[in-house]
């Protein structure tokens, strides 16, 4: 499937070819902290499949509770996260974050990730009060 996507403000754009099987939701604290909300969605893109088209991410490396290191990739501009992906040279995996993506609603998750941290109160979502759009 192609997709193509950009920060909040447009500086940074992207295109890429992807398997939409490859969507997951991450809970882990650090996902939780860098994005702002109880949990990240992200998809999986092969580096030969993405592609920058405008503007370059600021870069902050983040190490996880195991050690491991990975480069968090977001708008200078307007702070909008783009991808993560590995430290160092050889082939990387993207994992562009799917609220950037302008096909954001043709990709389902179809996993989670580190859920032991999960905020308790995601399975009881559907129950909360709703409001479909902001009052004039």
């Amino acid at each position: 499937m192609k997709i193509d996507g950009q920060c909040h403000c447009g500086a940074i754009a992207y295109e890429a070819e992807v398997d939409p099987d490859n969507v997951a939701i991450c809970h882990c604290t650090d996902c939780q902290s860098l994005s702002g909300s109880a949990f990240r969605t992200s998809i999986a893109v092969p580096d030969a499949a993405f592609k920058l088209i405008a503007g370059e991410p600021r870069n902050y490396i983040k190490t996880a509770e195991s050690g491991a290191q990975r480069i968090q990739s977001f708008c200078a501009t307007c702070g909008s996260p783009i991808y993560a992906t590995s430290v160092g040279g050889g082939p990387k995996t993207y994992n562009v974050r799917v609220g950037t993506v302008r096909q954001r609603d043709k990709l389902v998750p179809k996993r989670q990730y580190w859920f032991r941290p999960a905020q308790g109160w995601l399975s009881d979502i559907r129950n909360f009060p709703r409001i479909d759009k902001q009052s004039p």
